[in-house]
Formats: structure tokens, sequence, C-alpha cells
């Protein structure tokens, strides 16, 4: 199997199953000199471990993180740095059971019909614990990037139809509840609905919401490797995403040259813009705006609700899915998101060092 990789200087290779011994990550193109410890990568893991609230998989996983290579003495030393998670509450026997069958929503059936084999226990590499070495990678790209000035506001923007509204956006609202909603009154309505899927044997989607400020002018490039793209591939690479969209995304569909076009203006000798509907974006580079994406998460297909699939055998069944699974997977995926979205911004800042002579010759006189 390959395409576990993903980068092209700030490189990122993830491995490991969810039921296997642990998970993990190689993160290579990290530079030298970065203060890293576990804790900068622990917190990162914190915010999408399982068992934090009941609108998450009761699976109890510390999810404790070692550094193996590429720190000494608290600081990158510019080689691979390897990390890894063990797995500790695996329950395998919770899915002896599906080995016979596919279960809709799931990646079994392709797995069977691509490798005649998979492993069954969780989903193996399409299990949700593979974004283990996304997030802990990420840890790695925000550190980095926050020296530079370059932030992430990364929260769920909807649950089902439900939505926060500009009047109620309060950034500390996103840690005071286990929704991630910066919104107190649309975290209170999601609630209310996600205890009814939870009742009815049900799970929910939703939409996270990522804005990234104090990017440079020019990361990206403009054919294929444009920026937008490189982000959306990243962001799609996440399992559970089935949609994504920056600055008005679908929205600008609907509008006209006129009230899409973002205009310019010269504020303290600055150019900036008036709007931003392009979300941070021209031409797939960054135009120094807030970078503004998004991700639909779809709802989480192990549902104990009756289904009906197929068994190996070609027969058509009935199941009821066994297991600890998550009703809603939006808010652990809203640490994935930001990290996903951190791993392409320091990518794209290490190739864009070399995208002018002049900026070459500063730096090596």
């Amino acid at each position: 199997m390959s395409g576990s990789s993903y980068g092209k200087i700030f490189k990122v290779t993830t491995w490991g199953e969810s039921h296997g011994k642990g998970l993990g990550v190689v993160v290579d193109g990290v530079p030298a000199g970065i203060e890293l410890s576990e804790n900068d990568i622990q917190l990162f893991l914190n915010r999408r471990k399982p068992g934090q609230s009941k609108f998450t998989t009761p699976r109890k996983e510390d999810d404790t993180v070692e550094i193996l290579s590429g720190v000494f003495e608290g600081k990158t030393t510019g080689t691979p740095v390897s990390m890894i998670v063990w797995n500790k509450n695996q329950n395998s026997k919770d899915y002896s059971e599906i080995a016979s069958y596919y279960r809709p929503g799931h990646a079994d059936f392709c797995f069977d019909e691509k490798y005649g084999f998979r492993d069954y226990r969780g989903g193996g590499r399409s299990s949700g614990r593979e974004t283990i070495g996304r997030v802990a990678a990420g840890a790695i790209a925000v550190k980095m990037l926050s020296s530079l000035g370059v932030s992430f506001l990364t929260y769920t923007k909807s649950i089902g139809c439900i939505e926060i509204t500009p009047e109620n956006f309060k950034v500390d609202e996103i840690d005071n509840n286990p929704l991630y909603m910066p919104d107190a009154t649309a975290a209170k309505k999601a609630g209310i609905y996600l205890e009814e899927c939870i009742k009815n044997q049900n799970s929910s989607g939703g939409v996270c919401e990522c804005i990234i400020t104090g990017l440079p002018v020019g990361l990206g490039d403009p054919v294929f490797e444009k920026i937008d793209a490189n982000l959306a591939k990243a962001i799609m690479s996440i399992g559970a995403v089935k949609g994504f969209e920056i600055g008005d995304g679908f929205e600008a569909a609907k509008a006209t040259g006129l009230t899409n076009n973002d205009a310019f203006i010269i504020e303290d000798g600055i150019v900036k813009k008036t709007t931003n509907h392009s979300g941070g974006t021209l031409g797939g580079m960054t135009d120094g705006s807030p970078l503004i994406l998004r991700a639909a998460i779809k709802p989480t297909p192990s549902i104990a609700n009756t289904q009906h699939t197929v068994n190996k055998s070609g027969e058509n069944i009935d199941i009821s899915i066994k297991g600890r699974h998550d009703p809603i997977i939006v808010p652990r995926a809203v640490v994935v998101v930001e990290s996903m979205a951190a791993i392409t911004i320091a990518d794209a800042l290490l190739i864009n060092m070399a995208s002018r002579m002049d900026k070459i010759i500063d730096f090596y006189k």
C-alpha cells in the first residue's frame, strides 16, 4: 500500500492500524532548532482522544505520545522526528463478527476487492485512529508556524442543521463545550439534537471551519500546486471528510462578478481587500487575507440501528454494529482539520523560500 505520505519538504508519513500495537508518524524536513517536547504534541492529541464527553466513543485511550527521534536537549535536530502512540484499550472481539460482511459507509468492500484481504479490527488504516499521526505532525507544524506569526482558529461551525451565528460568536466559548462550537446557544441546541441521535441509535455529521491568519502573500504556485488545491487534498484525505470549501465556496456559484470580487484598497501603505469572498487566496496563492476553509464531515457510519448489507457469501443480511463509536465525529475532527492545514502551510512556506533569486541571494550572503 502506497500513499501514506504527504508533503514535499515538510513531509509526513503516518503508519499503524487502529487495533495494532500502536500508531505513529515520521516527520521529515523539520527545521533544526524548534523547541519541542512531548507535552507540545500531547496538547494536540488530547484534543482528539476519545472518551472526553457523552458525544464521543466511551473507549478510553490515554493516547500518550513518545518522541523516538529528531529531538535532542529539547530542540529539533533537523533529522526526521519519529513519534509513537501505543494502543492500550483495543477490544478486537467487538469486531470479529464483521469479518464476514461489509459495513455500510465503511471501506470494507473496497479493501477486500483491492487487496483480497483486510484488517477488519476497527477498520485498520481506514480507522479514525490513523489521524493520531496527522495530529502529532500538525502539532510540530503549528509550533513552527507560530514563531512566524501564523495562527489557527478552528472550531465546529455546524452539527446537522444547527449552525453557529455571527452575533453569538465567541472565541472563548470554543473550549467551554464538548462540541467545540464558538456559540453557546448553538452548542446547547446541538447537544439536544445529538442526544436524540443517540437515543435513536443514529449519528450526525457537521462542518469544521478553520481560519488561518498571519500568512504572507504568495504561498502556493499558480498551476498544479495551488495552495487551495493542496489544502483541498490535505483536508479531503481525512477519512470522514466528504466536502471542502474555501472562502465563499459553493455560495460563489450564486454570486455575480460585482458581488464576488474583493476590491483592493491601500491602507497605511499596504494593499488590502475590502472583503474576503475568495477566502484568502487568488490564483492559487495566498493574498495576505485570513485564509478561511471548511470541511464537511459525514455522520459516523458505525451505528447500532439496523442496516442492510451483504455478507461475503453474497447474501443480503441485516446488521446492528456493536462496539464503542462516536455519535458524531466533528468535535474530534476539529484538531485533525487544523493539523492537516498546518502541515500544508508549513510545507508551502519552506517551498516558497526558493521562489525568488533575490531572496536566495539575501539568505546566502
